[in-house]
């Protein structure tokens, strides 16, 4: 697995990623619409990060545009494929907003909590390191 120690972020379509040395991985969101095919190299980007290795992960969310139902189904599939817990750091509101919409009719399928407080979220996710 790539670490912070190696200080490289990882460039993607839909966000930029950091492992950290604890093996926490980063998301620092980007503003664009998601789509089954961008998920998918999503996916395959973040395995490759770690090493197919499920992680805890930290997302910096931004706003961007609603994804279509095939998308947010999709994507709610593949969340416990590659990670283990999921918290959110946010404006207040926005990542519940982002919960319910991706998870409107069912439970979300890994442990995902948000947050105000980037501190308090890295302390969250070290329960499934």
């Amino acid at each position: 697995m790539r670490s912070d120690s190696d200080n490289t972020l990882i460039e993607g379509e839909i966000a930029d990623y950091l492992l950290t040395d604890e093996g926490i991985l980063i998301s620092y969101s980007k503003s664009i619409l998601r789509t089954v095919e961008n998920i998918k190299a999503n996916i395959e980007l973040v395995q490759k990060i770690t090493n197919n290795k499920k992680v805890p992960l930290l997302i910096y969310l931004k706003n961007s545009p609603v994804p279509d139902k095939e998308t947010r189904k999709f994507s709610g599939e593949q969340l416990p494929q590659i990670y283990k817990a999921m918290a959110m750091v946010s404006k207040p509101g926005l990542a519940q907003l982002i919960v319910k919409i991706l998870f409107k009719f069912q439970n979300p399928p890994i442990p995902i909590k948000s947050f105000t407080d980037e501190k308090k979220a890295m302390e969250w996710l070290r329960h499934f390191l």
